[in-house]
């Protein structure tokens, strides 16, 4: 693993694994003769070199061992269950300014992917009614409505920056698998399943909305706040100056100058 990139799942850090920032240990199960025969355990652990962060990324699989003739353990040959230990799920760091109540959604689905996948959806849902009604004032007692009137708001150009009409065709989508855990099918007897997959790409338009919604506008508000500063500062700076002492006020922009006839 020496050499390898990773981002830490706490911090959203890029780094480059070293040596003494990786370990992994393979263990052989001895219980006796049992259904699945000769298994082991993997333990692995990461170390985020971040020193505001420095958690500790660990995993846990359990699965069939790859034995040599000498019955020494060569580690696992096939898995059969297992994932991340700490943290509980591969959901990403948000920023705070991102409103409490999604963000534990979203973290929420995460946890619950692979052990419940419909009722990942319907938190994704949930968690995405709740993006509309938060970012663009939209508030209606069905999702659907909802959604109609955001498009309504793309089509004549009133809609906050960022929504696009993909985005609000992806959410009418979600909308739709999300159903699935929401509201009972008319026959109890039909049963329509959510795979982890499924369930993970709803997953990844919340974060693709996050980033298109919430961190666009704040990094645009940022910025212009920026260059505010910077136009406050410098305009401070020249009012203060000494060669500025008798001069006439600098006119706003629009004013003309008017000349003698």
């Amino acid at each position: 693993m020496d050499g390898t990139n990773w981002t830490c799942p706490f911090c959203g850090h890029y780094q480059t694994l070293t040596e003494n920032k990786f370990d992994i240990h393979d263990h052989g199960i001895f219980v006796g003769k049992n259904k699945h025969g000769q298994t082991t355990y993997r333990v692995t652990a990461i170390g985020c070199s971040n020193p505001e962060c420095g958690e500790v990324n660990v995993q846990f699989f359990f699965g069939y061992g790859n034995y040599d003739e000498l019955g020494n353990l060569r580690g696992i040959k096939e898995v059969i269950a297992g994932g991340n230990i700490f943290p509980e799920s591969s959901a990403k760091p948000q920023p705070n300014f991102i409103p409490e109540p999604l963000r534990v959604d979203y973290l929420e689905a995460c946890r619950i992917q692979n052990l419940s996948p419909k009722a990942s959806a319907t938190l994704s849902r949930r968690c995405l009614q709740g993006m509309i009604r938060d970012f663009s004032g939209i508030k209606r007692s069905r999702l659907i409505d909802e959604i109609k009137m955001l498009r309504n708001q793309v089509d004549d150009g009133s809609a906050e920056s960022g929504i696009t009409v993909e985005s609000v065709d992806a959410i009418d989508h979600v909308r739709s698998i999300g159903n699935i855990g929401a509201h009972m099918e008319k026959d109890i007897n039909v049963i329509i399943d959510v795979d982890p997959e499924e369930a993970q790409a709803l997953i990844e338009l919340i974060e693709l909305l996050f980033d298109e919604w919430y961190v666009a506008r704040k990094t645009r508000q940022d910025r212009l706040e920026s260059v505010k500063q910077i136009a406050a500062a410098k305009k401070k700076a020249k009012s203060s100056s000494p060669a500025s002492e008798g001069e006439a006020p600098e006119p706003d922009e629009g004013e003309g100058s008017t000349e003698a006839a």
